[in-house]
């Protein structure tokens, strides 16, 4: 077959899905405009970051291009006088850091082409509508019996992958829709196992999966044809949109919002439940549940886009359960995604964050306990229910199903093996993502605390009481070595004397002779002047050998000892 010999489409298995962030760090003024400096970063690695330059023109035209959302986005408005001011360009600055934060933010326009191609021009400058039209124009040579009616611009809110709508030539009545893919990030079959389980998914029969007319894969991309449906998805149907429009102008601001019936929520949430027990067990790889991807057929709901896994497509929700890291096999995955379409279904619009832990009112109690069990905050720390447990629960075990097609999917041994291995990879790499997210909130959250108003208040408190301490610590260090110096060198406490005072001989020699009787009691007296001498450095060595000397010589002082003198007094008067 031509497609098949197709080259490559030259892509990079980039993952569409990761999260872009915006910071303005700068402007600059040349001559008659300002252009702002932009660092946008790819998920939580600083390292994987890069500058751009965008003028206000640039703003001004992404705002134009989404319009067609219908959203009110905070674009501060155009100035054609003083615009060139500094207190303009830094109020500017922070609008258009607003705007940024704002469109980065939103689940559906942080996912589409034109905010990508803004933030990120050098991953996204490939026209992916002229690759799919060469692929399409090559599958056409060789299957002349399919012809192209219109293509069907933006429908879906991949990048990579474009629809469009054909007919058989010989029915010309018939519509049927063609979807071409680029392969993605989580791709991990090999070529051979690739193209056969692609083919294969034309043979399953599900009475809750869309039929699939024909599919086909090469080494860069795949090619699958189904029937159109006018009624369109379960998304279409909750939206009140036409299938036909684009994906932004459908879903990102609907005019009435307002939840299913009752009825219609256990209905078709026991059939979704249903498939996907079923591709569970025959251990194939799903992970890509939303409601549109959700075909409606009558009063059931049928399963679309089962080559997504296969072609390693990322999921629409991998940007919420990517941050839990009890979420981390395919089948965690769509039960968490389970819990975003029962929401939908319910209120007519998404949850506004995840984790969910107050619900707003439901039209039953057991709609709300599905929800806690997948949505809420435990539940994303003790994990996701199995679908059999869901199926057990009261909004569900009671819905009778009257379908009795009998189901049909054989996957050859071989084939199955690769899906599991494919299956592994899959989630391994979502566990490593999740890993790292998980160490990058815990960086965050300690540099937050730690540069807190309270926290530095904390710090100086304490580093004001350590000085504090320190301080009395090293003044009583300080006193108790100069007490330490003078006992040592006293012996016993005594009046400070000055430090001029004479120091007299020693008395060492005086010891020798035959004492008088003895004195009262005085305080033991120092050891001699030679045993006096400090082994540690005081602070005034000199002045306490003195005044030991000194003190030794008052105490040992005997008035016995001194010798009898003979007073000559010549002062009287003498007469001659």
């Amino acid at each position: 077959m031509a497609f098949m010999e197709k080259p490559p489409a030259g892509k990079v298995l980039l993952d569409d899905t990761v999260p872009l962030t915006a910071q303005i760090e700068a402007s600059q003024s040349l001559h008659s405009h300002t252009e702002y400096i932009i660092r946008v970063q790819r998920g939580v690695s600083a390292e994987n970051s890069w500058q751009i330059v965008r003028r206000y023109s640039d703003f001004d035209l992404l705002n134009n291009s989404l319009q067609i959302s219908t959203l009110s986005l905070p674009l501060p408005p155009k100035k054609l006088i003083g615009n060139m001011e500094r207190e303009f360009i830094a109020e500017r600055q922070k609008g258009l850091q607003a705007y940024l934060d704002a469109i980065t933010s939103h689940h559906i326009l942080s996912n589409c082409e034109l905010v990508k191609k803004f933030l990120d021009p050098n991953s996204y400058s490939v026209n992916y509508t002229e690759i799919a039209l060469q692929h399409v124009s090559m599958f056409f040579r060789s299957e002349p019996k399919w012809e192209v009616v219109e293509p069907l611009k933006d429908i879906g809110w991949r990048i990579r992958k474009k629809y469009f709508l054909m007919k058989i030539k010989n029915q010309p009545k018939e519509r049927l829709m063609l979807s071409w893919a680029d392969l993605g990030p989580d791709k991990y079959l090999s070529d051979k196992d690739l193209q056969y389980a692609v083919k294969l998914l034309s043979s399953c029969s599900h009475p809750y999966i869309y039929r699939i007319t024909f599919a086909t894969a090469n080494e860069s991309s795949a090619l699958v044809i189904r029937p159109f449906s006018e009624k369109g998805t379960l998304k279409d149907l909750i939206y009140k949109a036409k299938p036909k429009d684009p994906f932004l102008k459908k879903y990102c601001n609907p005019k009435k919002i307002q939840g299913l019936e009752l009825q219609q929520i256990k209905t078709y949430g026991r059939q979704i439940l249903e498939v996907l027990k079923f591709l569970h067990e025959k251990g194939f790889p799903y992970g890509h549940l939303h409601s549109a991807n959700v075909m409606l057929d009558g009063d059931t709901c049928k399963l679309l886009d089962l080559e997504n896994s296969l072609l390693g497509l990322p999921s629409f929700y991998r940007s919420y359960f990517s941050q839990f890291r009890k979420i981390n096999t395919l089948e965690g995955v769509d039960v968490h995604c389970f819990g975003h379409l029962l929401y939908e279904m319910t209120y007519g619009r998404p949850p506004d964050m995840i984790p969910v832990d107050n619900f707003p009112p439901a039209p039953s109690v057991f709609v709300v306990s599905v929800l806690e069990s997948i949505l809420t905050c435990e539940a994303m720390k003790n994990g996701m229910p199995t679908v059999s447990r869901l199926l057990q629960m009261p909004l569900f075990s009671d819905v009778l199903l009257t379908n009795s097609e009998k189901p049909q999917f054989k996957i050859p041994t071989k084939l199955k093996e690769a899906l599991k291995t494919s299956k592994e990879c899959i989630e391994k790499r979502l566990t490593e993502e999740q890993k790292l997210i998980h160490q990058h909130r815990r960086l965050t959250r300690a540099q937050s605390h730690h540069g807190s108003e309270e926290e530095k208040k904390k710090r100086k408190i304490l580093a004001r009481k350590k000085s504090k301490r320190s301080a009395y610590e090293s003044g009583e260090e300080h006193s108790a070595k100069y007490s330490n110096s003078n006992n040592s060198g006293s012996g016993a406490s005594s009046p400070l004397t000055s430090p001029s005072s004479p120091t007299p001989p020693s008395t060492a020699g005086a010891l020798s002779i035959p004492p008088a009787p003895p004195p009262p009691p005085l305080p033991p007296a120092a050891p001699p002047l030679s045993a006096e001498v400090p082994t540690q450095p005081s602070p005034q060595p000199h002045v306490s050998a003195s005044r030991g000397a000194l003190l030794s010589s008052i105490q040992n002082f005997q008035k016995g000892t001194l010798k009898k003198t003979q007073t000559c007094d010549y002062s009287a008067p003498r007469i001659s």
